[in-house]
């Protein structure tokens, strides 16, 4: 199925994508008004619907599921987990992971949408305000996505991302009223679009490296914390296709849980993850059998 218009380009490389960059804005000020409309309600309906569009959604949906495949649910599963991916207004499931596949293709070398090799500022919020963002031409996209661009429910809401976010909003505007919307969907939305860009700016140029990948990627235990466990991002360049990012006991990946409460209730198959402990056995074995065979070539034993 072809992809359609979907991958036009609204502005050039330099140039502000006005619409784009009218929403931030709406949506920004939106999150401050919400501050002087605080209610203890309001505020932990913001934390629901942020915990459904951020870790439901963005990381175990668009990221572990649908951009690394690692791991399989029925495709009811996969469509809510996309449905919850769209209320974080990040866009489609089409652009979002035809750019983060790009961005692990070019991780901070030249092609990466959203490396602070550009610019702190670039990597965080820039890249979407500026040029082409997710906004890439139609053969890129099905060049990227190819399993996405084949299924019709992924065309169709990639198309009309923006309906259940304006869906949810008006529910939420006759249940609770203006204050509700504010936090609901204004603070709440704002709130998960930084944590999302931090990954994309902080964890590439402040953290720890467990791993020497071929790129910037560090862990940020407090990226982790606002993201529901994807500031382990070291870990997961290390190891993209793995569902589970926090590896040590002490690195909370809330993402993770929410996949293996999924695979016990028998809705999440092929489960892939890797432990330390495991690895560490392997290179040990490495090791030994380096110090007793002839010198070979030296490999790298973290994959990329």
């Amino acid at each position: 199925m072809q992809i359609d218009d979907l991958g036009k380009n609204p502005a050039g490389e330099n140039q502000i994508n006005w619409v784009t960059a009218i929403a931030m804005f709406a949506f920004h000020m939106g999150a401050v008004v919400a501050l002087f409309f605080f209610s203890w309600k309001a505020f932990l309906l913001g934390i629901f619907l942020y915990w459904v569009s951020g870790s439901l959604g963005i990381g175990m949906g668009y990221h572990r599921l649908l951009t690394h495949r690692g791991y399989k649910t029925p495709k009811w599963v996969e469509y809510f987990l996309t449905f919850c991916a769209t209320l974080a207004l990040e866009g489609g499931p089409i652009f979002w992971v035809a750019t983060h596949r790009i961005h692990h293709q070019f991780s901070d070398k030249d092609g990466d949408p959203h490396s602070p090799v550009d610019g702190k500022w670039w990597a965080h919020m820039g890249w979407i305000l500026m040029g082409k963002s997710m906004h890439h031409d139609t053969s890129t996209l099905s060049r990227y996505v190819p399993d996405l661009a084949k299924d019709k429910f992924h065309v169709w809401i990639t198309k009309f991302h923006y309906v259940p976010m304006i869906v949810v909003g008006l529910i939420i505007l006759a249940i609770g009223g203006i204050q509700y919307v504010l936090w609901g969907i204004f603070f709440r939305t704002v709130l998960g679009l930084h944590s999302t860009w931090a990954v994309n700016s902080a964890t590439h140029s402040w953290g720890t490296r467990r791993f020497a990948t071929r790129d910037l990627s560090t862990n940020s235990w407090w990226v982790a914390m606002f993201t529901w466990g994807e500031g382990w991002h070291n870990n997961h360049h290390a190891h993209p296709t793995s569902s589970r990012h926090g590896l040590a006991w002490y690195e909370i990946d809330l993402n993770w849980y929410g996949i293996w409460l999924l695979q016990k209730l028998g809705l999440a198959k092929q489960v892939y993850t890797v432990k330390l402990s495991n690895l560490k056995e392997q290179a040990e074995k490495a090791a030994e059998s380096a110090s007793i065979a002839p010198p070979e070539p030296a490999t790298d034993l973290v994959s990329a």
